[in-house]
């Protein structure tokens, strides 16, 4: 399929960003609203410090009308419109705002770049009938961001060099046929093939004006003079070097859009579209064998704002009506204002499709069978509103010492470091630091269990007791070599079952220290 490619340029992209903003507070303030299009309350100017100077650096329609260009300094435009309006550039603020367009354009194409500071390339192919063909679609991008305000000329094109070019010297909506390119670029300037000031100087010296009669040039000659730039420009607009278009999203594989002929205002038409779309996504996604990990909804309303939400899933999965609960939780707090015209849905993270992750074989019970889902749902819902890193599992780690042994980790990792002993037994809840106990030991045996013992100003009467498991490091361990606990598994009275430690070996005339490491119930 032939490349097909949109250059939409934005010739008053501050001034329209200003004067819409003066709009939204004329609004908001209730205010008759301005008007729209090309027509500008007042001649406004847009200015940048360069040296000692103020150069004018952008300007809407009336102030063309009034006479002042590009280019002069702020006293020469004064001097011609005493009561011109000033500004200074903001270029953060007008970078911003093409970063919201090319997002906007997205209802078009997911490849979509910005191309300096005032123009956004589309690439297009396989896209048009989707809009009624390409002169439509040309017009619907046109009317839809001039009713937001902006002023704007675009041009279809093979390549992007032909499609700047005719945006920027032809006339605006043009669009171009594969075998008219060469006629069509004849015609205009040399400027329009992107070439920077003094080498169009350097042209109209030698008498070359046009393309057409740059084309006609032997290549040699060109080079010799001019360089290869020039040369390779040329190539670039008629085809011969492709230039590749760098989204600002990856572009991706699986992708559904939906269009309504009517905006949809209501969140149950809404969610409906959401779960058509994932009935197509998902059904793409099966005949690929894959599965989604992650997945990106763009809502398009109307009045030009965009809104985007993702939700992930612990395993891969194509399976729509669990999605759809996912994506029902995020849609609660969206506003829809004058409705929704355009939805996408994209599988941004996809992976093979597998029966069984080896995460969820290590989260369930060595002895319980794994059905296809297992925890995954859960771990969907907990991940989708607490965040995925939030969401953890604990691991086993192979050591003896019990402050070693258990590691979080995420529940989405399919590692699994060292299996979870059967035995012996460890209690449910391990304090981060061994607690001081106040034990009482039978005299006539002193290296058993305690009789009984105050912990945290409470006092508890052994029932029943098991031990002792002498735990010591691993030799291969940084640490005190010589740190040797004997542990007991003790019952009170009251049923409640603890996990206490003497900390050494017994020594004639040494008390041993006792601690509190671990709650069974």
């Amino acid at each position: 399929m032939k490349r097909r490619v949109i250059s939409l340029w934005l010739p008053r992209l501050a001034t329209n960003r200003l004067r819409n903003r003066k709009q939204s507070a004329a609004l908001q303030s209730g205010q008759a609203p301005l008007r729209r299009g090309y027509e500008d309350q007042s001649p406004l100017i847009v200015v940048t410090e360069t040296g000692d100077r103020f150069l004018v650096v952008a300007l809407n329609y009336e102030a063309e009308k009034a006479g002042l260009i590009v280019g002069m300094t702020l006293p020469d435009a004064r001097a011609v419109f005493p009561a011109v309006t000033v500004a200074f550039a903001d270029p953060t603020a007008d970078a911003a705002l093409l970063d919201r367009l090319v997002a906007w354009c997205g209802r078009y194409t997911p490849w979509a770049a910005a191309e300096g500071g005032d123009g956004i390339f589309l690439d297009v192919t396989g896209c048009a009938h989707l809009f009624g063909g390409e002169a439509a679609m040309c017009a619907d991008l046109m009317a839809r961001l001039e009713n937001f305000g902006y002023v704007t000329r675009t041009a279809l094109a093979d390549t992007l060099g032909a499609a700047w070019a005719l945006s920027h010297f032809g006339k605006s909506g043009t669009v171009v046929s594969s075998g008219e390119m060469g006629d069509t670029l004849s015609c205009l300037p040399v400027a329009a093939l992107r070439l920077d000031p003094g080498t169009v100087s350097d042209l109209a010296q030698v008498g070359v004006r046009t393309i057409g009669a740059l084309h006609n040039m032997s290549r040699a000659s060109l080079a010799a003079r001019f360089g290869d730039v020039v040369g390779q420009r040329l190539d670039q607009a008629f085809g011969h070097i492709r230039e590749p278009i760098s989204p600002r999203t990856p572009v991706v594989q699986f992708r559904a859009r939906l269009a309504f002929a009517e905006p949809i205002a209501l969140i149950t038409d809404i969610e409906r579209g959401v779960q058509h779309l994932l009935d197509d996504l998902c059904r793409k996604l099966i005949e690929a064998g894959q599965g989604g990990r992650q997945l990106l909804l763009i809502l398009y309303r109307v009045d030009g704002e965009v809104f985007k939400t993702v939700v992930g899933a612990a395993r891969p999965t194509c399976d729509p009506t669990r999605l759809a609960r996912l994506f029902s939780g995020r849609l609660c707090g969206f506003e829809p204002a004058f409705g929704v015209d355009v939805m996408t849905l994209t599988a941004s993270v996809t992976e093979p499709m597998t029966s069984v992750t080896p995460a969820m074989r290590h989260i369930l019970p060595p002895n319980q069978a794994i059905c296809s889902d297992g925890l995954a749902p859960l771990i969907d819902c907990l991940g989708n509103r607490l965040g995925f890193d939030q969401v953890v599992r604990l691991t086993a780690i192979e050591s003896h010492l019990p402050e070693r042994m258990v590691k979080a980790t995420s529940a989405l990792d399919d590692t699994a470091i060292f299996a979870w002993p059967l035995s012996p037994s460890r209690p449910l809840r391990l304090l981060g630091w061994p607690e001081r106990i106040e034990a009482i030991l039978p005299e006539q045996d002193p290296q058993a269990s305690p009789l009984s013992f105050q912990w945290r100003r409470t006092d508890h009467e052994i029932h029943l007791s098991e031990g002792p498991e002498r735990i010591a490091p691993e030799w291969w361990v940084e640490g005190d070599p010589t740190r040797t606990w004997d542990y007991w598994r003790v019952e009170d009275t009251m049923g409640r079952q603890f996990w206490i430690c003497r900390h050494g070996l017994l020594r004639p005339g040494e008390s041993p220290e006792w601690f509190m490491h671990g709650l069974f119930v």
